[in-house]
């Protein structure tokens, strides 16, 4: 899970601000940094973790292609190439 203050930072990359215990009410922000709602934070939150699944998700998919290619003499996309490396 994408934590709050990656999301924060996200919206905010000049932010500064503490999080105890991973709690979206648990948020000290500091040197005037502007408040953002616990509602902007957690849509960034989701957004930013359907991206990394969606990464993730496209990976394996790379990797499965990779095998059916070079099995059938097929050209791999680099995507597909970069999957073998990783």
């Amino acid at each position: 899970m994408t934590d709050i203050i990656t999301a924060i930072r996200a919206i905010n990359s000049n932010a500064e601000v503490t999080v105890s215990a991973e709690d979206i009410n648990q948020i000290v922000w500091h040197k005037n940094t502007p408040v953002i709602s616990n509602e902007d934070i957690l849509a960034k939150q989701t957004e930013l973790q359907a991206a990394e699944d969606a990464a993730v998700a496209q990976l394996a998919t790379d990797k499965a292609n990779v095998k059916a290619k070079l099995i059938a003499g097929e050209a791999l996309t680099e995507a597909e190439a970069d999957a073998i490396i990783i």
